[in-house]
């Protein structure tokens, strides 16, 4: 990797840096989207022994400013949720693609990143389930807990039988070392069936 992944990087975090929305991070409110990328970002070497420069990039750039489709444009239904995804993975591929095109990466590299970013290569591809792992990783290390009151019991365990579902076995076996309140480890044991 050269000077254009840290010119990259630097202008992907740059953008999430943006983000109105804050949460609390060591003590301080810190932009929700910059800390997302750099906790996923942070999960893939433990995941894959090499990761691609690809897979890096596409990582840190995966929920792109994020905020500016906000949900609420969409029917809260569903439908309408799975066609805000699908917009927001286009949108984050697309704003992925301008920065590494400003810092001169070639084509190939920018499809690879806007394939993996949409995940039109999971689960087939291996960096596709890296990628997914982490994503799923982070959000029960540090969202579900704030999702949990909103969502309801019911709720929450189809989204984790969800979340556990797309998981690779390493990505599971991780889970049970992440710190998580008792009320979360009891949901997400209803979730999988057995104990974690």
């Amino acid at each position: 990797m050269d000077d254009r992944f840290d010119q990259a990087i630097r202008r992907i975090d740059a953008a999430n840096a943006e983000d109105p929305r804050t949460e609390l991070a060591d003590g301080r409110p810190q932009p929700r989207e910059l800390l997302f990328g750099q906790r996923t970002y942070a999960w893939i070497p433990r995941l894959l022994e090499s990761p691609s420069e690809a897979l890096l990039l596409a990582t840190r750039a995966h929920t792109l400013r994020r905020w500016m489709i906000p949900r609420d444009r969409y029917p809260k239904t569903n439908i309408g949720y799975h066609e805000w995804r699908d917009a927001l993975a286009r949108f984050h591929a697309d704003q992925a693609a301008d920065i590494l095109r400003e810092v001169g990466y070639a084509e190939e590299v920018i499809e690879r990143v806007r394939l993996l970013i949409t995940r039109q290569l999971w689960p087939q591809d291996l960096e596709a389930r890296a990628l997914e792992d982490a994503d799923c990783l982070v959000f029960l290390e540090t969202k579900l807990a704030g999702y949990i009151d909103d969502w309801g019991e019911e709720k929450t365990v189809n989204i984790l039988k969800g979340t556990w579902g797309k998981m690779t076995p390493r990505a599971r076996q991780y889970v049970k070392r992440l710190k998580m309140t008792p009320r979360e480890h009891e949901l997400l044991e209803s979730a999988v069936g057995s104990s974690i």
